[in-house]
């Protein structure tokens, strides 16, 4: 994957995310019928955004599949790798698959030239995997100012239907590919046009019932908000552009 060996050397790697290694018979087959991510797809400089849902469509884990080969690589939080590794585990049955950790490091800048936009949305910045450097700095802050949530502690763990996580918007989810677990809730969402409730990220505020994940040192939260209630939440042009859509469905 040399291609995603960043052109100058700077502190870029993101200390919170785990590289996991799909080998063996048939990984994207494998996967195609867990994920939410079209995986006949990937190629090496098209990453994509996806998730494992529960059968109701609520996301369990959230991550970024890589080609490499024959195999995949899943981008994934550092605390959520043991774990989604024995979740897909579950699903192996008899087949000649295996999961373990890869040495390679997630990195991310937003200087061009280094690695591939990331398959969310360009405006995140570049990501590639490579061996250890520095750790990067900005990331966490650049990603909620565009209103990007992601992870367990904010997406929760089966809390959250996958659509309410802007996963459309966000290029986390296929609509043609078939079956997949969660897919059948996912997919009567989907062509009803009948999201309720998003993610979003807004001023920080005293938590209550909608929120998720606090950040006070960057006065700010994400919640999980009606439609009809986001008050003074941050609606980026993506998001702004969905929910106009949404509307003009409904009428």
């Amino acid at each position: 994957m040399d291609q995603h060996i960043p052109v100058t050397p700077s502190d870029t790697m993101l200390p919170d995310r785990s590289v996991i290694r799909i080998a063996g018979d048939d990984v994207r087959g494998f996967l195609q019928g867990l994920v939410t991510a079209d995986t006949a797809l990937l190629a090496p400089d098209t990453p994509a955004w996806s998730a494992l849902l529960s059968p109701q469509g609520k996301a369990l884990f959230d991550f970024i599949l890589w080609a490499d080969g024959d195999d995949v690589l899943i981008d994934v939080e550092a605390d959520q790798a043991e774990a989604l590794t024995k979740r897909l585990s579950l699903y192996r049955l008899r087949r000649a698959i295996t999961l373990q950790p890869d040495p390679r490091k997630v990195h991310w800048s937003l200087i061009d030239g280094q690695g591939v936009p990331d398959p969310r949305l360009a405006a995140l910045g570049h990501r590639w995997l490579a061996a250890d450097t520095g750790a990067a700095s900005g990331w966490h802050a650049h990603r909620l100012s565009l209103g990007v949530t992601e992870g367990v502690a904010e997406l929760g763990a089966g809390e959250t239907l996958w659509l309410e996580c802007n996963a459309r918007e966000l290029n986390g989810v296929s609509f043609t590919k078939g079956c997949y677990v969660g897919q059948e809730n996912t997919a009567r969402m989907h062509h009803r046009a009948k999201v309720n409730r998003r993610l979003v990220v807004a001023p920080f505020g005293e938590p209550n019932a909608r929120t998720r994940a606090s950040y006070p040192e960057r006065g700010l939260v994400v919640e999980h908000r009606r439609v009809d209630a986001l008050g003074n939440a941050l609606i980026p042009a993506w998001l702004a552009a969905a929910l106009d859509e949404s509307e003009h469905a409904a009428v």
